[in-house]
C-alpha cells in the first residue's frame, strides 16, 4: 500500500496596523486563519489535528495573495473574498462554513437561522460547534454570526475580536 504523501502547510504572519494572527495555506488553498494575537501554538495545534503529519513550512511569498486580499478587507476595501480556499471538515461543517460565505458583509445573522439555510432547524447547537470549529476566521465569516436576540456569542477569536470585525464592516458599508 502506498503511504499518502502530506501535504506542506506553508505559514506566514500578518502583520498589519494593530492586526496580528498566523495565517497558513495549502497548495489548494487558504487552510487556517488564526485568532488576533495568538501565539504560533494556535496554528501548530490546529495543524496536527487537521493534518497530521504534514511539514510546516514559513513562507512570505506563498501567503502573499492571501495577506493581500485580508489586508485590503482590513483596510475596508474588499468585501468579498477571492482566494482559493483548503478547508477540510465533516459534510455538515462544510454545510455550516458555506452558509457563512453567503452573509452578505456588513449583516448578521442567528445560528438558528444557519441551521434553517442548511435544512436543520433542530441542529442549532451543532451549527454553533462547527462554526466554532472554522479554521478560515474573517474569510469564512464566522464573526456575523450572533444569538438570537442579537448579542455576540462566542467567537474563536474572542469577543473583542468579533466586536472588531463587525464595527468594520458597519463602517465599510457606510463609506
Amino acid at each position: 500500500m502506498k503511504s499518502q504523501i502530506k501535504p506542506t502547510i506553508y505559514w506566514s504572519i500578518l502583520n498589519y496596523k494593530d492586526w496580528e494572527m498566523y495565517i497558513a495555506a495549502t497548495s489548494k488553498g487558504l487552510c487556517f486563519v488564526g485568532s488576533q494575537s495568538m501565539p504560533f501554538e494556535e496554528l501548530k495545534s490546529w495543524a496536527n489535528k487537521r493534518f497530521p503529519g504534514s511539514p510546516l513550512s514559513e513562507s512570505q511569498e506563498t501567503l502573499m495573495k492571501y495577506k493581500g486580499e485580508l489586508v485590503e478587507y482590513l483596510d475596508g476595501k474588499r468585501k468579498t473574498f477571492t482566494i482559493p480556499f483548503d478547508y477540510n471538515g465533516t459534510d455538515f461543517q462544510l454545510s455550516v462554513w458555506n452558509a457563512l460565505c453567503e452573509i452578505p458583509y456588513g449583516e448578521i445573522r442567528s445560528y438558528s437561522e444557519i441551521a434553517n439555510k442548511i435544512n436543520k432547524p433542530a441542529a442549532v447547537r451543532a451549527v454553533g460547534t462547527a462554526i466554532g470549529a472554522n479554521p478560515i476566521l474573517i474569510t469564512v465569516p464566522c464573526h456575523r454570526v450572533v444569538g438570537k436576540n442579537g448579542a455576540l456569542t462566542g467567537y474563536r477569536g474572542g469577543l473583542e475580536m468579533k466586536t472588531r470585525l463587525l464595527e468594520l464592516e458597519r463602517q465599510g458599508l457606510s463609506q
